[in-house]
């Protein structure tokens, strides 16, 4: 195991609890968090969710700002 997948680093899924991802933030750091954790890549889940909130007429956006303000 080399020195980044102990850090948490890589595209390894993380085994700790869900934080945002801060310094990777556009916006609360909400997606490049849920990338970060289940180690996708942070594009398709900003996709994802602009698509969702578009599709699902605004109610990803309050899951967004949920997950924003209750993590970390």
């Amino acid at each position: 195991m080399s020195a980044v997948d102990r850090m948490g680093g890589g595209n390894t899924p993380s085994s700790g609890a869900f934080r945002l991802d801060k310094p990777n933030a556009r916006f609360m750091g909400v997606c490049s968090g849920i990338a970060k954790y289940f180690g996708w890549d942070v594009t398709l889940v900003r996709i994802a969710f602009a698509l969702g909130t578009v599709f699902g007429f605004g109610s990803l956006l309050v899951i967004y700002l949920a997950i924003g303000l209750i993590a970390d």
